[in-house]
């Protein structure tokens, strides 16, 4: 049974085969009809609901806004096929015989599964079967013994890459698992974390290395950030390059549930801040083998993990010397703007106003020895300006900025992937692993 949930639904053999059916079923519906007369009413149908389909991304991109991004031309032609698919097949059962309406029948799912499927090829969102219907989770993660040597108050004089000589039982990848982060100081009601070890990690006198704090996107979960973003498999190509080196990355949950949002502050929807600057640094400094001074530590994340990164690097500047901020938003929201300022700021625009992005710059600046890398898709509409805006900020603030832009992706995974491919190399060389 693992290996179907192993099944690849975004791209090999899993697409075209259900393009293939779809295509087929198109043609049998389309030509076997005891009456040519039906087939004009079949593509009626098929008109019809492409408009219908066309509809319902306009209204769920650009009315209701449902998922907060606007929708790309190719979702929006996907689901524009898998309504015209169904329109035609539903055009051509009025009094047909049993056969007819079985293949009728399979088609609406053959086409509504086609669009899917297109969809996702789009967005990125479930590599597998698995992860499409949820099944699978990841196990515990049995940590290993914290060290007890003192911290050096100094920077290290020579790289971890100068220094570390990986040992003959490295293990060829790293070790991902879920951990509990006690709310000691935000109570907080945060689910599990998942912490990524490197190879380097995981052998006996392992070096201390960098921390990357990481947070996925709303609605979301930690997990996200390794069905979707591949985060775990990437480190792992770049650690089987350097000697098994790679940061500890931890994905703590800034959400409280998927369909939360307290917009990584500390307001009467929870004290996310704190959770994410206090309890999680506390519990990575106490459990892991890390590098404490700032310029090995960043905070990075994916929409609105991207907002929260900027927002956490940029008000905590003491704790975190890199910021990722993938696709991030030009200012926290949940839901409207009148109904975030009622509902996290007690009604005070001001004090909306003071912690967005660009107010925490601005007040936080200069920022001495400060790392910012901030990318977005080349077609994202909608979040590609803020971008612009807020890196635009923080180098006006004083951090070095780096800025990436994904080819030809918009508001999705592959942006995230494309961005941490593009973002290691950056934070390698700063951090000494390469």
């Amino acid at each position: 049974m693992s290996a179907l949930w192993a099944l690849h639904i975004e791209n090999g053999p899993f697409p075209i085969v259900v393009y293939c059916l779809s295509a087929a079923a198109f043609v049998a519906l389309a030509t076997k009809r005891p009456s040519r007369r039906w087939l004009p009413v079949q593509f009626a149908g098929a008109a019809i609901g492409l408009g219908v389909g066309y509809l319902l991304a306009w209204l769920i991109s650009d009315v209701w806004n449902t998922f907060g991004v606007s929708l790309t031309p190719m979702t929006r032609l996907w689901l524009g096929l898998g309504v015209a698919g169904i329109g035609f097949a539903l055009a051509g059962i009025w009094r047909s015989r049993a056969w007819r309406l079985s293949l009728a029948v399979t088609s609406v799912f053959l086409f509504a599964l086609m669009g899917g499927v297109g969809i996702n090829a789009d967005v990125a969102e479930f590599p597998t079967l698995g992860a499409a219907l949820g099944v699978g989770h990841v196990s515990p993660l049995a940590l290993p013994k914290a060290s007890q040597e003192p911290t050096p108050t100094a920077q290290p004089t020579a790289t971890l890459a100068e220094t570390w000589h990986a040992p003959a039982d490295l293990p060829p990848v790293g070790k991902v698992g879920t951990v509990t982060i006690p709310a000691t100081a935000s109570h907080f009601a945060a689910r599990a974390a998942i912490v990524y070890l490197p190879p380097a990690a995981l052998v006996k006198n392992a070096p201390k290395l960098p921390v990357l704090e990481m947070l996925s996107g709303q609605p979301g979960a930690p997990s996200s950030l390794l069905t979707s973003g591949a985060l775990a498999a990437i480190l792992d190509a770049y650690a089987h390059d350097h000697q098994g080196l790679a940061p500890i990355v931890v994905i703590p949950d800034q959400l409280g549930a998927p369909q939360l949002n307290p917009m990584c502050l500390d307001s009467p929807l929870g004290n996310a801040a704190t959770y994410l600057t206090v309890d999680v640094p506390d519990w990575i400094t106490t459990h892991l083998h890390v590098l404490q001074d700032r310029k090995y530590w960043a905070i990075g994340g994916f929409s609105e993990g991207g907002t929260c990164s900027i927002q956490l690097g940029a008000k905590y500047r003491g704790l975190y010397g890199s910021i990722f901020d993938v696709s991030g938003q030009l200012a926290p929201v949940r839901g409207t703007v009148a109904a975030t300022i009622a509902s996290a700021f007690g009604g005070s625009v001001a004090a909306y106003q003071a912690a967005t992005p660009i107010a925490l710059l601005a007040a936080g600046a200069p920022y001495a020895d400060t790392l910012g890398i901030f990318a977005v898709g080349q077609n994202d509409t909608r979040y590609g300006a803020a971008a612009a805006t807020v890196s635009q900020a923080a180098s006006v603030a004083g951090m070095t900025v780096h800025f990436i832009r994904s080819p030809g992706t918009a508001h999705d995974w592959h942006t995230v992937q494309y961005a941490i491919h593009q973002a290691l190399p950056t934070l390698y060389s700063r951090w000494g692993l390469s």
